[in-house]
């Protein structure tokens, strides 16, 4: 029997129920202990912090080692504590303490230690989760200690223990319903995004049967702004915060980067940066006016204008020829090379850039439209400034020629309603009789005028329709003064072209591919026509075949309306659209892309896993099904990138017909080659197939609508 010397006296070491201090060192694992699994290192780095911070709580209960003869050996084995030991070992390696720290326990030598090991890991009760994060809190504010202190004192990191205090902040009657079961902890970590009692019960009050932890988010979010949004990307979090707004961070998800407070600061901030912006470019580029926006004004009713061609300067055309040649000599060096050497790289982007800089001198604004016009600075869908100029204001436009030469070389006016009128002369507008002028310089009347006109309306409406060549280019003259001449009526043809805007149904619609595609397209045709709205017909009518249908493409093409909103009924338009997607060969997946933001994010768990379902397989679906929305929308956008997936309104009917009509398209060849005035690619004749397709469709039996006169 050994004994162990314990401050000034000694006691019996194997006497059970004795407490005694036994060195680190004399402590082993027992053989007989209940828990086989080892203890995570995490748990062990939890004892160390706790025991560094407030010693051991709770004492070792050993039994001393025996040799084969039943002798002891001075060690101990230890039934009850040992991740404390394990834990003890951790702060020796670290140095914390000696190797023969003294290390209090109780000796039992009466009950089985594989029992009591056993007794003491399952007779227990973990503490609520509530109780916790109350307690928690309650260190934070009676004590003043920090995340970091709570932390290191409990062996977690930091961010578990704002998790926690933010937990322990949640409303104390929402708390309670947690306690109660009637709240997980996903929507207690939910409520959590915010600290404002009264709008988490506000809200709570207000959830029916769907209380999926992204609702509770998204309604006490509502008022705020996301940090993925346009305008916080404009600003920053750093100036926000300095003009003293305040970020709401969730804790519990990925935020990506919390959500803005102050909605009317924020925006306030993007108007002053934007004028900011905006000065800039009036004053460097000699602009009348420049206003900001945050969205496009598109109801602003003002004419546009766009730069038109210029001539080089011959300085800028020598730069531009030796910048064009030495590009040409480094291709035809370089063009075998599978790697560039640096020096060259560099080259060749000098080279590119220097002749896309005078390329763009190619084009430029009328000094006069400069000094009368304006631009419109506002905040592009990627959070960036986009500039709009050539603007004209109704009070800077020029007053324009009301004379006019009819048919036969006779000279008249216009007066201020519209009317034709003798040049030089005034008009009666009451002046109704018909009668002889008993006057040489009394005007015809009015409705001499308009007996005239109506027959020569007549005439062309006959002539017109026997000569569809002339109907092309008369259609397209009016379909383009429309389009590129706003409030001007330069047209006689009464087709009135409508454009819905887009992005007030898709928003950041514009910045797209397809967005930025159809500006450009339009923003090229812009820069041909002619300056005055009288020059038009001579345009188009110059224009060779492929080009005036290209040009008429375009415009009838900004006047297509397929949105669907729930308040219409246009059920045969929709049928239409879906015949015309047919026709064109639409392919939607070269203009979208079903991502969080644009799908996924804003339907619900179950159309994600069916798209998941339809396009990967049923194994990608079940290892989706228990993820929450959030990681399944994006956990589902990675599965059906490349996939060509789209939902079932944005797919197009591919019919057979169509299809054969493919192989027609070498007939067409002129129109894929446009004049090189300009390279816009022509599109491929689908009228016979869409006609026919009319006709199958009739075969068939299905009614549509015939317009008769």
């Amino acid at each position: 029997m050994t004994t162990i010397e314990m401050s000034a006296k000694t006691v019996t070491a194997s006497e059970s129920g004795t407490e005694v201090f036994i060195p680190l060192n004399k402590l082993k694992k027992s053989p007989r202990n209940a828990r086989k699994t080892p203890h995570s290192g995490a748990i062990i780095e939890a004892y160390a912090a706790s025991i560094a911070a407030k010693g051991i709580l709770q004492n070792l209960v050993v039994e001393p080692e025996l040799d084969g003869e039943g002798a002891e050996t001075g060690f101990y084995f230890v039934s009850i504590g040992e991740g404390r030991r394990l834990a003890q070992l951790l702060r020796v390696k670290r140095k914390q303490i000696k190797k023969t720290e003294p290390i209090r326990c109780i000796i039992d030598t009466i009950n089985d230690a594989r029992e009591i090991s056993l007794d003491e890991n399952i007779t227990r009760e973990a503490m609520h989760p509530a109780d916790q994060f109350e307690a928690f809190r309650e260190l934070h504010e009676e004590r003043g200690w920090g995340a970091e202190e709570i932390a290191a004192r409990f062996g977690i990191t930091a961010h578990v223990v704002r998790q926690r205090l933010r937990l322990g902040a949640v409303s104390p009657t929402l708390m309670q319903v947690y306690r109660d079961g009637d709240l997980t902890l996903d929507h207690l970590m939910a409520f959590a995004i915010t600290d404002d009692h009264a709008r988490q019960e506000q809200v709570f009050e207000n959830l029916t049967y769907n209380r999926d932890p992204y609702i509770i988010r998204r309604e006490l979010t509502r008022t705020h702004v996301a940090a993925s949004d346009r305008r916080a990307v404009f600003i920053g979090a750093e100036a926000y915060m300095e003009a003293g707004g305040a970020i709401l961070r969730d804790l519990f998800t990925e935020d990506r980067g919390g959500f803005y407070e102050d909605a009317a600061l924020l925006d306030r901030l993007v108007i002053e940066k934007l004028q900011g912006i905006s000065e800039t470019v009036r004053q460097a580029e000699g602009w009348k006016w420049a206003d900001v926006h945050i969205d496009f004004p598109h109801a602003n009713g003002l004419r546009r204008t766009y730069p038109q061609p210029v001539d080089l300067s011959e300085e800028n055309k020598a730069a531009y020829a030796m910048a064009s040649d030495e590009f040409n000599r480094l291709s035809d060096e370089w063009n075998s090379a599978e790697e560039l050497p640096d020096d060259v790289d560099q080259s060749f982007g000098r080279l590119e850039a220097e002749i896309e800089r005078i390329d763009a001198l190619r084009h430029a604004f009328d000094p006069d439209v400069v000094s009368r016009g304006g631009v419109f600075v506002v905040l592009a869908h990627d959070g960036s400034a986009r500039i709009e100029r050539g603007f004209i204001r109704a009070e800077d436009e020029l007053p324009e020629l009301e004379a006019v030469t009819l048919q036969g070389g006779e000279g008249y006016a216009v007066n201020d309603d519209g009317e034709i009128i003798e040049a030089g002369t005034g008009s009666d507008c009451d002046d109704a009789n018909d009668g002889e002028a008993e006057d040489d310089g009394k005007p015809l009347s009015d409705l001499l005028i308009r007996d005239l006109t109506a027959h020569r309306t007549l005439g062309l409406r006959l002539a017109l329709g026997e000569q569809p060549d002339i109907a092309l280019v008369a259609v397209t003259h009016t379909l383009a003064a429309q389009t590129f001449y706003q409030g001007v009526e330069a047209h006689c043809l009464e087709i009135r072209p409508t454009s819905i805007y887009l992005a007030g149904h898709a928003d950041g619609i514009e910045d797209t591919a397809a967005g930025k595609a159809l500006v450009d397209r339009h923003a090229e045709w812009a820069a041909d026509m002619p300056r005055d709205v009288a020059d038009l017909w001579g345009f188009v009518a110059s224009l060779d075949h492929a080009s005036v249908m290209a040009l008429f493409a375009h415009c009838a093409s900004l006047t297509v309306n397929a949105v669907k909103q729930p308040c219409e009924r246009k059920l045969r338009a929709y049928e239409t659209a879906n015949r015309l997607a047919t026709a064109v060969s639409l392919d939607m997946t070269a203009h979208w892309a079903p991502t969080v933001r644009t799908y996924l994010g804003r339907i619900t768990r179950a159309h994600i896993l069916d798209a998941v379902r339809e396009a990967v397989s049923e194994e990608a679906t079940d290892r989706l099904s228990d993820l929450k929305k959030q990681p399944m929308a994006e956990a589902a956008e990675q599965l059906l990138a490349g996939t060509g997936w789209l939902p079932a309104v944005l797919r197009t009917e591919q019919l057979a017909l169509s299809l054969q009509r493919q192989d027609e398209a070498g007939e067409n060849a002129t129109l894929a080659n446009v004049a090189e005035r300009d390279p816009k690619p022509a599109q491929p004749d689908m009228t016979n197939a869409a006609l026919a397709d009319s006709s199958a469709l009739a075969e068939r039996g299905e009614p549509f609508n015939i317009a008769a006169e």
